[in-house]
């Protein structure tokens, strides 16, 4: 099993968790095939979107698998008065990951982090381990915690 930056992270500070290795294929990194994949549903597979707001600049945004990012509820969250989502030519350049292994964990600067409110309705939560065909499996509260995130409403349903 492969260890990445956020997996040794979170072994430093003793934080419980457990990891799940699936099969990607970079032409689908939907958050619905992910959860098929490693065995939960999509609802409880949280991907992080990097985004920028008109004030407070880059903030990392993690949404159900099963949802999209409300940019509006993300800029009122954040305090700002439009969000947008970066363009993906520079999320690897902001955060160290790339498409489908971005994580609030280990990432290049220390983002505000802002995790959809749901989150808490599990036991257990999926997050990307920092590359594409690895999940973190662990407590939300732990997550949350540990990263500072900011919990919000800041999911819609997909259109």
């Amino acid at each position: 099993m492969v260890k990445t930056n956020a997996v040794r992270l979170l072994e430093r500070q003793g934080i419980g968790f457990e990891l799940r290795e699936y099969e990607f294929d970079p032409e689908d990194l939907a958050a619905e095939t992910v959860a098929r994949k490693v065995g939960l549903p999509p609802e409880q597979v949280f991907k992080t979107l990097v985004a920028r707001g008109d004030k407070h600049g880059v903030c990392l945004a993690v949404v159900p698998g099963d949802a999209q990012l409300d940019l509006k509820a993300l800029a009122k969250a954040t305090g700002d008065k439009k969000v947008e989502t970066v363009p993906l030519k520079e999320v690897e350049p902001l955060t160290g990951y790339i498409r489908g292994g971005v994580t609030a964990l280990a990432c290049k600067k220390n983002y505000p982090v802002f995790v959809d409110e749901t989150a808490q309705l599990f036991d257990l939560i999926s997050i990307s381990a920092g590359i594409r065909g690895l999940q973190i499996v662990l407590a939300p509260d732990d997550y949350i915690r540990f990263v500072g995130a900011t919990v919000a409403p800041i999911a819609k349903d997909k259109i």
